[in-house]
Order: structure tokens, then C-alpha cells, then sequence
């Protein structure tokens, strides 16, 4: 791997983690994407957007201000891309954004806004975009990127992340993701209907979310995922299926995965991976299911992650019980150090012949030789 030297190259494109135990038949895949730079899949679609406006002339360093919404993961990405190029940022979110978020997104230069006041739906989108409307109004040096009805959101799972995912796994059954402003999920199902036909698109959903469903409105607390306002992108024709996942479903697995898998991860793959527990009667024994997993858990340790939290927030029967399972067996740590020290003992062994060959260059100068 070469040494780099600009952040936004920390992108991990081929990290998957396959989840034994969680179905009886077949073989689900986790693709990592929590280990990107600024913790999630959220950085693509920022690069996408904001390339896109470089090339139209758009924006303008130490002019212009990048605005947009966002309950976390793509504010902290748009921070970071908009201070290393020169642009101020601003996000603007609501109550539900975790404290970690708010830090992450301020230690890289961005402001941060908070609405409070709740929309038609119950949620606080519909909020924020008026707020972020009326900024606009009042400043012509304000640049809002609407990452809901942006197809570059979408465009860079088109082009990076599906393609991704099949050069690892060519023959991928059914193809799980999270929705929220629909880009990665509508992105994915774009290149899928081209490349891999075969493959079940499908949807999940937080129950309350109103993304494909008006009907269904209703309290969401874990941000990232759902919707109290259809995002523009948002087209469920491309899609197999849409899947309901209650939100404490989603917080029990999060929990399941951390105590037997050893996965920290956030509330939008808890949200998937429910959803892949309840399905496990549609899969059989050549079933590949491929699930995106956007973030880690470390954002979530004062929400998902606290006993408290989830207990003042679904009540006392809402308590992560112990469901009697161990962990999943580790195999001996000496296995696990042979196998990563085969690859150090080639380095090594490469090291002693450089620093050997040094030495008689050494040698050989001082002699004149």
C-alpha cells in the first residue's frame, strides 16, 4: 500500500466481513464501510456532490458556503472536504444528532444548527429544509447541495460502491441497505439492474419512516435512516422489496452483534441485519446476501449503546435481554498471530536484505573498492 498524503484518499474500498449464525441457510456479507475517513459511507456522495459543483463553476473557495441537512454522517464528511478546500459549512440537524456528531463536525471547521420544532410528519425534515430555504434567501454566497434530490448522492454508489461490492462478490442473491435520503440504496439498485439483474433489491426501512409510505409516520429516534419527507431521489420502482424494521428490533441487534460477533456497529446496519433475521425463510443454502453496514457504533455510544437511553426512550420492557448465547468461538490468538506474522516475516526477511546490502555499500566506500 502506498503512503498517502491527503485524507480523502482513506477510502476503504474491499472491506467484508461475513456474519455466521444469523440465518440458517446461505451466507450473509457485511460491506464495512464505518472505516472510511469521517466513519462512514457518507464521504463518497460528499466527494460526488461537491466535484460536481467544482466543475460546473458553482462554488468558489473563500467565498462560497456549503449548506445542507443532515442528522450526522454526511455533515462530518462535508466538514472535512469543504475545510480542505477552502469553503465554510454549515449543517443544520435536529435533537436527535449525537453530541459525538456535533463535536466531529465543529473540530473540522463547520457551524453547526439546530431546529427543534417538529414537522407534519412528526419529524424534523420538512424544518430543516425551511430553515436551510430561508438561509439561502438571505445569502447569495450560500451553496445548498440537497443531497435529498442530488443525483450525484446516487451517482456515487452507481459508480463506486456497486461496483465494489461485485468485483468482491460476483454472484450476489439478495442486496440489503438502509434508506434514508435513498441515494446509496437507489444508486446500488441502478448499477444492480444493469450488472446483476438476478439480484433482490430491497429496501429497510425504520417503521415510521414515510420515504415509500405516507401512511406510515410515526416517532424515529435513530438518525440516519427513514425519512418524514419523501426525498425526491426516492423511486421504488427500481427496488424487489421495502422492508419495516422496528426501531428497537434494530437496537437488540446492534447489541446481539457487538456481544456475538464482536462488531461495533451503528444503528443503520442493526436496522439491516433485523431485517435479514426476519427474511431468513426467502433464503436457501446458495443464497449470497450482501448488506451495507454505513457506520460504526462508537457515534452511538451515548443512544443505542446506553441502557438508560434506550429504556427512557422505549420504555422499561425495552431492556436488551440476555439471550442465554455465547459469543461466537474465537479460534486460538496463536493462529490469528501466525497468520498475520507470515506476511511480517516476508517483510522482515526483505528488510535484512536491504539493510545487508547497505552495509557493504558501506564497506565498500570506505575501502574504495
Amino acid at each position: 500500500m502506498s503512503i498517502l498524503t491527503n485524507p480523502l484518499d482513506l477510502l476503504v474500498q474491499n472491506l467484508f466481513f461475513e456474519l455466521p449464525g444469523l440465518v440458517d441457510r446461505g451466507r450473509v456479507v457485511l460491506k464495512m464501510e464505518g472505516y472510511n475517513v469521517t466513519g462512514s459511507i457518507k464521504i463518497k456522495p460528499a466527494l460526488f456532490m461537491i466535484a460536481e459543483l467544482e466543475r460546473r463553476g458553482l462554488i468558489e473557495p473563500h467565498r462560497s458556503t456549503i449548506i445542507e441537512s443532515s442528522s450526522g454522517n454526511l455533515g462530518i464528511a462535508l466538514a472535512l472536504i469543504c475545510s480542505l478546500r477552502g469553503y465554510a459549512f454549515i449543517c443544520v440537524t435536529d435533537p436527535n444528532v449525537s453530541a459525538v456528531n456535533l463535536r466531529s463536525i465543529e473540530a473540522y471547521g463547520g457551524r453547526t444548527i439546530i431546529v427543534d420544532s417538529k414537522d407534519a410528519n412528526g419529524g424534523y425534515l420538512e424544518t430543516r429544509i425551511t430553515c436551510i430555504r430561508d438561509l439561502l434567501r438571505d445569502n447569495s454566497d450560500y451553496v445548498w447541495l440537497n443531497q435529498y434530490a442530488n443525483e450525484f448522492n446516487a451517482r456515487a454508489h452507481e459508480e463506486w460502491t456497486a461496483l465494489e461490492i461485485l468485483d468482491e462478490i460476483p454472484e450476489v442473491s439478495h442486496l440489503y441497505v438502509g434508506s434514508g435520503t435513498t441515494g446509496t440504496v437507489m444508486g446500488l439498485a441502478r448499477r444492480f439492474a444493469e450488472l446483476s439483474p438476478d439480484t433482490m433489491v430491497v429496501a429497510v426501512e425504520p417503521e415510521g419512516s414515510v420515504t415509500f409510505d405516507p401512511n406510515r409516520k410515526g416517532r424515529r429516534l435513530i438518525p440516519g435512516i427513514g425519512t418524514s419527507r419523501r426525498p425526491e431521489l426516492a423511486d421504488p420502482e427500481l427496488l424487489d422489496r421495502i422492508v419495516y424494521v422496528p426501531e428497537i428490533d434494530a437496537i437488540r441487534m446492534c447489541h446481539r452483534l457487538a456481544r456475538r460477533q464482536g462488531l461495533l456497529l451503528g444503528g443503520s446496519t442493526g436496522s439491516v441485519l433485523a431485517a435479514i433475521a426476519a427474511d431468513a425463510a426467502f433464503f436457501d443454502a446458495d443464497s449470497t446476501v450482501v448488506a451495507i453496514s454505513p457506520d460504526l457504533g462508537d457515534k452511538y455510544m451515548d443512544t443505542i449503546y446506553s441502557p438508560d437511553w434506550v429504556r427512557s426512550s422505549y420504555g422499561t420492557g425495552a431492556t436488551m435481554p440476555d439471550d442465554g448465547q455465547a459469543p461466537l468461538p474465537c479460534e486460538p490468538l496463536k493462529e490469528i498471530v501466525a497468520r498475520h506474522s507470515r506476511e511480517v516475516t516476508i517483510i522482515a526477511n526483505r528488510c535484512r536484505e536491504v539493510a545487508s546490502y547497505r552495509r557493504d555499500q558501506a564497506k565498500q566506500q570506505q575501502t574504495g573498492t
